[in-house]
């Protein structure tokens, strides 16, 4: 669909170290001749960081949450990647559809098969080219939030058991799609973990 273009995303619970990476990231891309575009879900769009603002503070139900995250999605692909991708550039972008099916199906435990209808009316068939799956344990990763963060989410101020559900509809969705979306042990240094992403990198 796209010849030139790729698109990556970055996907993990709170705190796996998905925002250490970004900058890294964009710069390898960039070192190897691509125009890139940094954006992130919810978000990216001016509608998007509004419905951002009420997604991670405002109380919903389970189905609101999931709705207004497509919504915000379908403003993203046309206002941002999709012109992004025809003109060649590389897309990289915290969060896309995978957080769907961990957030709001395994944590949320809305059913799979409704997240699946969004998904193919809201992106169809169009998947990221190689998504990048930061995966350690919940405890770690809320220790991390609590170390270096300002005031929680609502999504991170979850209970444990929350997290845990939320990690393993990440790694069920890996293990159905090895190809595309990659395990990263988050818990190795930030050397090895960067080394293994570049790799990736001229894989791609």
């Amino acid at each position: 669909m796209f010849p030139h273009g790729r698109f990556i995303t970055l996907e993990g619970i709170d705190g796996a170290g998905k925002s250490t990476h970004v900058a890294w990231l964009r710069d390898a891309i960039a070192r190897r001749g691509h125009q890139v575009v940094v954006s992130r879900e919810p978000g990216g769009t001016p509608l998007g960081e509004k419905l951002r603002e009420l997604l991670l503070h405002q109380d919903m139900r389970p189905a609101t949450e999931a709705l207004l995250m497509f919504a915000a999605r379908r403003e993203h692909l046309e206002e941002v990647i999709w012109p992004a991708l025809e003109a060649g550039h590389w897309v990289l972008c915290d969060r896309f559809s995978d957080a769907s099916f961990a957030y709001q199906g395994g944590g949320r435990g809305l059913a799979a098969e409704r997240l699946h209808h969004l998904e193919e009316w809201v992106h169809g068939g169009f998947q990221p080219d190689l998504t990048l799956l930061f995966d350690l344990p919940p405890e770690v990763g809320q220790a991390r939030l609590q170390a270096h963060r300002g005031p929680l989410d609502r999504f991170e101020q979850e209970r444990a058991d929350f997290h845990e559900r939320v990690r393993a509809a990440y790694l069920a969705r890996a293990a159905a799609d090895p190809k595309r979306l990659r395990v990263i042990d988050g818990t190795r240094d930030i050397p090895g973990i960067r080394a293994e992403i570049d790799r990736l990198l001229e894989a791609l």
